[in-house]
């Protein structure tokens, strides 16, 4: 009886062992936190993978920069078919597929619903899907969702209410040459710096202000050394999500279903999350002393018009394509901003 109960507890663990060694496994890696919005919506991705799948997928979720140190690297990683999935830019897009940084150019979203409403349309999305991949081979791109809310002027010395307030400050911006036109464009000058050397740069007065979203402000400690914020709302943090394409394409028609809901869970939840946590974060700013600056529709439309040379200059020197796909980008938003306005008069 003793023989037999071993040799069935054997036969269990060999079925068990065969059967984890059977699951599909999703490589994920991404450079921030285990505390970051990235990290967790990446669990939501892994439950959803494993538990709707029976066990027929299994997630390994490597962060802080384990395996690749930027997203240049990591994207390498993906294209190589190192790595299965990361959370990228939509102005490290452009790094492969030039159209892109069209998408990041200043003030054209004007809120989370236009933003959602365009990036969330399944026609926009599957034909920026295949450009993407023809130019980066084996990077499918699944989605873009909020990466931390908007791109707000924080700063160090003094507040900033209007585009003359920019002068002669050194501004840290990501190496996006959009978002360093912005700076140029209204008399600051733009400081590259990579994000884990912004805190440093901000206490030590390397840079003056920063152009960051309050909650990434918040997470990072930033709120130390910056006292103002302007709520301008220049620029939507796109995360661009991209996925190695033959490893979605080894999957079978099942468990594709399984992954794309389990991407629009992560979606969803990536959307959410700045505006959940926006207001602990703007209280966490104030009672450090921190003073916030709304501007009026009037002074807003100040900004636009001052920088609105950032989207000409990109439009002139843009290629056919380049040119084509501003004016579909501008055309989406129309259209977002249309059926949003018609969804108030069915509403009301």
């Amino acid at each position: 009886m003793k023989k037999t109960l071993i040799t069935l507890a054997t036969s269990t663990a060999l079925l068990a062992s065969g059967a984890a060694s059977a699951a599909t496994e999703f490589n994920v890696v991404h450079l921030t936190s285990p505390d970051s919005y990235n990290h967790q919506s990446l669990l939501v991705f892994k439950n959803h993978l494993e538990t709707r799948s029976n066990g027929e997928l299994k997630v390994n979720i490597y962060g802080s920069g384990q395996l690749c140190g930027s997203g240049k690297e990591c994207i390498a990683g993906v294209q190589a078919g190192m790595f299965d999935y990361f959370p990228t830019t939509v102005s490290e897009i452009a790094y492969y597929w030039k159209p892109a940084e069209s998408f990041d150019l200043p003030y054209l979203l004007p809120n989370d619903r236009v933003a959602e409403c365009v990036y969330g349309d399944d026609e926009f999305m599957a034909d920026v899907r295949s450009n993407v991949i023809k130019k980066a081979p084996n990077v499918r791109l699944m989605m873009v969702a909020n990466s931390g809310g908007w791109r707000n002027f924080a700063t160090t010395k003094k507040p900033i209410k209007a585009p003359a307030d920019v002068e002669g400050m050194k501004i840290r911006t990501v190496p996006a040459k959009v978002q360093q036109d912005l700076v140029k464009e209204l008399n600051g000058s733009p400081t590259p710096i990579a994000w884990p050397e912004v805190y440093t740069a901000l206490s030590t007065g390397v840079a003056e202000g920063t152009k960051n979203g309050i909650v990434d402000i918040i997470q990072s400690r930033f709120h130390e050394s910056l006292d103002y914020l302007t709520l301008d709302g220049h620029a939507y943090m796109g995360g661009a999500w991209v996925m190695s394409d033959m490893k979605f394409k080894s999957l079978s028609p099942e468990l594709k279903r399984v992954v794309l809901d389990a991407i629009k869970a992560q979606q969803q939840y990536l959307n959410s999350y700045p505006k959940h946590n926006e207001y602990a974060s703007y209280e966490t700013f104030k009672q450090a002393n921190g003073k916030i600056y709304n501007p009026t529709p009037a002074e807003k439309d100040a900004f636009k018009a001052a920088t609105k040379p950032v989207i000409d200059n990109w439009a002139a020197n843009a290629n056919a394509e380049g040119k084509e796909w501003l004016e579909r980008f501008q055309n989406q938003i129309k259209t977002c901003e249309a059926d949003i306005e018609t969804s108030y008069k069915l509403t009301m």
